[in-house]
C-alpha cells in the first residue's frame, strides 16, 4: 500500500504548488443589462421628480419601485423598469432589471 502513495506525493512535491485556473471576466451585472430592454430611456425625465410622478404616468408592463430598505430579490427580468426612490421619495435611478 506504501508503493502506491510515494509517487503522488513525490509528483506533488515536484509540483511547485496548485496554481487555480483563471476565473473568467465576469459579465455585466445582471441588474444593469448592456440594452435598454425595457424602453427605461423613456422614462429618463422622471430622474429628479418626486416619487409621486410615478401615479401620474401609465405603464403597461413590469415595473418594481425600490425604497431604501426594501427587499429586493436578485432576479433579472429584461422586461421589468426598476425605479429607486431615495428616502426624501425622489426618483434617483430608472433601469432595467
Amino acid at each position: 500500500m506504501r508503493k502506491f502513495l510515494v509517487l503522488p506525493v513525490f509528483l506533488a512535491a515536484c509540483s511547485g504548488g496548485y496554481v487555480p485556473p483563471e476565473a473568467p471576466a465576469s459579465p455585466q451585472p445582471a441588474s444593469m443589462p448592456a440594452v435598454d430592454t425595457c424602453e427605461a430611456a423613456n422614462y429618463a425625465g422622471l430622474v429628479g421628480q418626486p416619487a409621486t410622478e410615478l401615479e401620474k404616468v401609465l405603464i403597461m408592463r413590469m415595473v418594481r419601485v425600490i425604497r431604501p430598505g426594501d427587499a429586493v430579490t436578485m432576479d433579472m427580468r429584461a422586461e421589468r423598469i426598476n425605479f429607486e426612490v431615495s428616502g426624501e421619495e425622489t426618483i434617483e435611478r430608472i433601469y432595467c432589471g
